[in-house]
């Protein structure tokens, strides 16, 4: 037996799971064979490729089992999933030769129960100006010194469209500050606050906020808290609470001590190995007009320098700048450090884990196989959208609302998509049929023309290019600062096309007196009314015996030999009624008429 047969009959058993595209250079090493052999069995088959191109699955699996393999197709791996997973067991292998770093503490509530405030309390800064709505807009996270020791504090927005950003965030927080409104108690967005809390395990406590209004009911607030599992220390539980009111800067240091307290305790877990490269996840990303794609950065393990390649997803650059959370401009980025960075070819995606390597010709590699990843999955998702649409199309067809979206980051669009996906309904859609970060361009008026799409835009602004071409075009642009305003929007717009509700209104019933004249639709009779009244133009049923035997519309009513718009009860008419059934004298006719009632929609 020569060497290619003994090598082939010790994997004839072997099971090979194979994605839907797949580089010839890796089936060949997931076969333990040359990759010149895998070449061979291809041109055996007709196809003539170098290692470095990609085959389908089918093709992979017909070149698999001649090489004695048996093939199964595996499901879509999340490159995403699999990088934050080598992301923890770097932090988890870092614990063993580290030293503490900063704790990262994540500040989570419902919509206006003060979370940004309390940031601006703890750092004495305005920063809560800069919300819109009492909603803040992105993911932010800052550095504040504390009795000599640093502490990172991200701040997630509140309202629920941001349900995935939240998740993420407290994916790389050390601990919480789940922050309630003492006159508000607990709202949906506690409740998910805490979910996500309890899923990520993260050890928090409790700050209750506003304890200066009028309406404050701290107990109340205690009581609501302990029903859904949270039980303060000073009734039995485990939970710090702190009574605080951000407006006032009321007990902020004495909650940052206990943050320090909880921080101390969990000293162990919070650690990192400065010396290695780089790890962190990207917290928000944007384009900025002047200076190009920019990412902010926690990072987890490691320091961030400049002049670094990094990798995030299947984007890569060199860190050409880097700037803290005050502006200013570092040079190195420290574990737990926030940093935004300038430098990546285009803006990365919200969540993405970014790592640094020093051999520059891996970059590629990296890049390339995240993108075969990304194209596998998108093929998966396009297949199932098919099914979805072919299935669609045996059913009546739904009015659709098409929008072109453009946004100032990946998280706001992100938050945004993610509503939209909410507003399901059998009768109506909205579609992106665009979307993109960054200022409204002419790009975007001619794409929203040829799609018959609304442009809608979220902390952006039309370019002059725009604005110049806007004129000739009939686009409808909105543009909004407030993300609950733009789904407003959207749901207003869908009820537009959404068809009325038909409500029947009774008139009155009209007894039959003659028949004078019957036509081949049309009939020409007299009648009294008995009950209500009559109008022209309406629709009727045809009465006899009790029973209903057709139905016909009025177009012509008169009174006395002339044409009038209604007649009342005990009154005489002379009616032309258009339908199919034969009317007789002593039928009764019960007149009505549909009226349109806009429907209000319901998710």
């Amino acid at each position: 037996m020569n060497q290619k047969e003994s090598q082939t009959e010790d994997h004839i058993k072997e099971t090979l799971t194979i994605p839907e595209v797949i580089v010839i250079k890796e089936l060949a090493e997931k076969m333990n064979l040359p990759v010149t052999e895998v070449i061979a069995e291809l041109m055996k088959n007709g196809i003539m490729s170098s290692m470095n191109e990609s085959i389908d699955f089918e093709t992979a699996g017909i070149i698999a089992e001649d090489l004695g393999f048996t093939v199964k197709k595996g499901e879509v791996e999340e490159i995403q999933e699999a990088k934050v997973k080598i992301l923890e067991d770097t932090l988890e292998k870092d614990q063993r030769q580290s030293e503490n770093r900063p704790p990262v503490v994540v500040v989570m509530g419902h919509v206006d129960h003060g979370k940004t405030k309390l940031l601006d309390a703890i750092r004495e800064t305005k920063i809560a100006e800069k919300e819109a709505g009492g909603i803040t807009q992105s993911i932010g996270a800052y550095q504040i010194e504390n009795k000599g020791k640093l502490i990172t504090l991200i701040d997630t927005p509140g309202h629920e469209a941001f349900s995935a950003m939240r998740s993420r965030g407290a994916r790389v927080a050390d601990l919480a500050i789940l922050v309630v409104a003492a006159d508000d108690g607990v709202q949906p967005q506690t409740k998910e606050a805490y979910e996500i809390i309890k899923k990520a395990r993260l050890p928090f406590l409790v700050a209750i906020n506003k304890i200066d209004k009028p309406e404050a009911n701290v107990e109340k607030v205690k009581k609501e808290l302990s029903e859904i599992g949270i039980v303060p220390e000073d009734w039995g539980g485990k939970i710090i609470f702190s009574e605080i009111s951000a407006k006032q800067k009321t007990g902020i240091s004495e909650l940052i001590d206990m943050v320090l307290l909880v921080a101390e305790m969990e000293k162990k877990n919070i650690v990192a190995n400065y010396q290695r490269e780089a790890m962190g996840t990207i917290i928000e990303s944007h384009i900025d007009k002047g200076a190009g794609p920019q990412a902010t950065a926690l990072i987890q393990t490691g320091t961030l320098r400049l002049a670094d390649y990094i990798v995030v997803g299947d984007i890569h650059g060199k860190v050409k700048a880097m700037k803290d959370w005050k502006g200013e401009l570092v040079k190195n980025a420290e574990p737990s450090k926030p940093v935004q960075i300038l430098g990546l070819k285009e803006a990365p995606n919200v969540g993405d884990i970014l790592y640094v390597t020093k051999d520059r010709t891996e970059i590629k590699s990296l890049v390339k196989k995240h993108r075969l990843h990304s194209l596998q999955k998108k093929m998966d998702q396009q297949t199932a959208q098919k099914k979805t649409d072919d299935a669609q199309e045996k059913k009546e067809k739904k009015t659709v609302f098409n929008i072109v979206l453009k946004t100032d980051t990946f998280g706001s669009q992100e938050a945004i998509c993610e509503s939209l996906d909410k507003l399901q309904h059998p009768e109506v859609q909205v579609v992106i049929t665009s979307k993109g970060l960054g200022n409204i361009t002419e790009k975007d008026i001619i794409q929203s023309d040829s799609t018959h799409s609304s442009l809608v835009g979220f902390n952006v602004v039309l370019t002059p290019q725009a604005q110049e071409i806007q004129k000739d075009r009939q686009v409808e642009i909105k543009i909004f600062t407030i993300i609950y305003e733009l789904i407003d929007y959207i749901k207003e717009e869908l009820e537009k096309i959404l068809s009325p509700e038909i409500i029947l209104v009774d008139l009155g019933k009209i007894e039959i007196l003659a028949l004078f004249k019957m036509e081949k639709e049309y009939q020409i009779i007299g009648g009294k009314v008995s009950e209500g009244k009559v109008e022209n133009n309406v629709l009727t049923k045809i009465i006899r015996k009790g029973e209903e035997i057709g139905k016909g519309k009025i177009v012509q009513l008169q009174s006395e030999k002339k044409n009038v718009k209604e007649v009342l009860k005990d009154s005489e008419c002379g009616l032309k009624v258009k339908t199919d059934t034969a009317i007789q004298a002593g039928d009764v006719l019960a007149v009505y008429k549909e009226e349109q009632k806009n429907r209000k929609l319901e998710f």
